[in-house]
């Protein structure tokens, strides 16, 4: 290498990116020399990169050609569960009242609140989840069962980090009540070191439905289960 492009800012900077560690196509392109003079200029030095830095575009890399391999296949199971899903909506068409009534029943048994064996007679109809469409699907059964919608106590459970107060109006736009009617939310804390994936945007807690005075129809869904659970197939053959 001659004194003069040694001298040269062009071949100094060559030298600076390679010891911060850029290959030679990344110094040619950002100095704008051929990758031959990079070569000739910078070929002495190893090349030293952070083992995270060479880890991190190795998977961003892996990633692009895994999207690029898998996108038609990814597009075609998109449709298919679309219509999938599209054609058993379909099927189901308007639930009757004892369709809707045993669906209920069984959904609040498997998600709601209920009695306890040191507590049996606390029974009260108290329904929690993240899942708009189980909520919604739950006030119609409440709405089959002669419970108006508003005389129910809503309740909005999130970790502190989230935005609360959005959520209390995003919950009430999904169950068609003022924000207004909503009981104090109620607030989880936040532990950095856990691992949620429940966060973002997205996220907006769970909603907890409670029914005031609801033994009575605590009973009945017990009932409407014992029934179920009781039921002999073969009277149905």
């Amino acid at each position: 290498m001659g004194p003069r492009a040694a001298a040269s800012p062009l071949y100094q900077e060559a030298l600076r990116l390679r010891r911060a560690g850029c290959t030679v196509p990344e110094i040619a392109r950002r100095v704008g020399v051929a990758r031959s003079t990079a070569w000739r200029w910078i070929g002495h030095l190893p090349l030293e990169r952070d083992e995270a830095e060479v880890r991190a575009r190795r998977q961003a890399h892996s990633k692009v050609m895994t999207d690029a391999l898998w996108a038609e296949h990814r597009a075609a199971r998109d449709a298919a569960r679309a219509e999938a899903v599209a054609r058993a909506a379909a099927w189901v068409k308007r639930l009757r009242h004892r369709e809707l009534v045993m669906v209920g029943a069984a959904m609040y048994w498997a998600e709601g609140t209920k009695a306890k064996p040191w507590r049996p007679h606390d029974c009260r109809v108290r329904f929690v989840n993240s899942d708009p469409m189980l909520i919604a699907l739950f006030l119609r059964f409440l709405e089959e069962m002669g419970v108006r919608r508003e005389a129910l106590r809503y309740r909005v459970s999130i970790h502190e980090s989230a935005d609360a107060a959005a959520a209390v109006i995003w919950w009430a736009e999904v169950v068609g009540v003022s924000p207004g009617c909503f009981q104090p939310t109620s607030l989880k804390r936040h532990r950095p070191a856990s691992v949620r994936r429940n966060t973002g945007e997205g996220y907006r807690g769970c909603l907890s439905v409670e029914v005031p005075q609801s033994r009575h129809l605590y009973w009945k869904i017990e009932g409407i289960m014992k029934g179920m659970a009781d039921e002999d197939p073969s009277r149905g053959r």
